[in-house]
């Protein structure tokens, strides 16, 4: 594939002109869809972006918070390992099978369990969550709709609000090893952000999802990076659309970089 022109000026960052092929073959994949796709060569810095008003409007996280709720507790000496107990199921049926039961850490991240994660952000609690979130600079670091909902979009609840372009540079951030956290929890991190190996590289990620009044999904997350040809690409999709799910979005991710040849 033709490499990115990357575009430098002083003292702006660089922004970088996507190949179009690259850039044709990504709309093919998203074709009608509403939304933003970025992805950022963590070395270079070179971006390509379908959408840059997209890619620029702040929304809530949904789960793909998950990623730093984790990273936080790490941080903080609350989580140590990937197959660690974290999860005791309260015996209350949910809607999802999967959090019906006891689970690992990894287990529940890969599961998104939401009560998992609502109850490991209280246990971090306001003052060190936000913290972090100024640490970190993660979108506007607004906790103030409530220590175990602030991510979770819901009718009349102002969240924690960030664009797919900042999540991108933050996970761009983090893989550089420009956060102020420790080696060992990125690498606790990945572990649980691991989602699929092919022969070309290895996926990380989190989805999230939206649901409108009516319980449909309405909106889609995939956040993450692949690792591939020894580099490192961050990336940040989110759709809008009619009953449209981060699960579904995280497919629709896989495809397009299996298009630029990372996976």
């Amino acid at each position: 594939m033709t490499p990115l022109v990357l575009t430098c000026c002083l003292l702006i960052s660089a922004i970088a002109v996507a190949d179009p092929l690259q850039d044709a073959a990504i709309k093919e994949v998203m074709k009608e869809k509403s939304g933003a796709f970025i992805i950022i060569d963590c070395a270079s810095g070179e971006i390509t972006d379908i959408d840059p008003v997209a890619s620029g409007k702040r929304l809530p996280p949904c789960s793909t918070f998950k990623i730093w709720n984790s990273l936080i507790a790490i941080e903080e000496g609350m989580l140590t390992g990937a197959g660690e107990s974290f999860y005791q199921w309260d015996g209350t049926e949910r809607s999802i099978a999967a959090w019906n039961k006891d689970l690992n850490l990894r287990d529940a991240f890969q599961a998104s369990c939401v009560p998992a994660f609502q109850d490991l952000a209280r246990r971090i609690g306001r003052n060190r969550m936000d913290h972090w979130l100024n640490a970190l600079n993660y979108g506007d670091k607004n906790t103030n709709a409530g220590i175990d909902v602030f991510w979770l979009p819901a009718a009349e609840r102002t969240t924690v609000l960030i664009s797919p372009k900042e999540q991108a540079q933050l996970i761009c951030r983090l893989m550089r090893g420009e956060l102020p956290v420790k080696p060992a929890s990125i690498q606790l991190l990945k572990q649980l952000m691991k989602s699929r190996s092919t022969p070309k590289g290895t996926l990380f990620g989190k989805t999230g999802s939206r649901a409108s009044a009516d319980g449909k999904f309405d909106m889609g997350w995939f956040v993450g990076f692949v690792e591939s040809g020894g580099k490192t690409f961050a990336f940040a999709t989110n759709i809008k659309d009619r009953e449209i799910s981060g699960a579904e979005v995280r497919t629709l991710t896989e495809t397009i970089l299996q298009r630029l040849e990372l996976l």
